[in-house]
């Protein structure tokens, strides 16, 4: 089973995006993948800065071997950060809608 890492923009966003990731990670589970979502990723109790939750977000990145983009990545700089990694070290980069649609693709007719 392929373990499938969400990213996306947070920062700025009401509710930093939540919603997105969250229904993001539920459509993706019922497809039958594992799914690392960091918006699930509230850190130890406090809050972090920036940077302390983009090194644990890279981490869980790592464990996986694709990223999904959800729409709007483009704006955003942890996004950019996690596709530079996720290009650098060969895991598999796709759209969020991409993935539905090739899941819906390989459905019998």
């Amino acid at each position: 089973m392929k373990r499938i890492y969400i990213s996306g923009p947070m920062t700025g966003l009401p509710g930093l995006n939540r919603k997105a990731f969250f229904q993001a990670a539920k459509e993706l589970r019922a497809l039958g993948f594992e799914v690392s979502n960091p918006a699930e990723n509230d850190g130890p109790g406090e809050l972090l800065s920036w940077e302390e939750y983009m090194r644990m977000d890279l981490i869980d990145m790592l464990k996986c071997d694709t990223i999904a983009l959800l729409p709007g990545w483009e704006a955003s700089k942890g996004a950019h950060l996690e596709l530079h990694v996720a290009h650098r070290v060969g895991m598999n980069v796709v759209s969020v809608a991409e993935l539905h649609r090739q899941e819906l693709e390989a459905l019998p007719a």
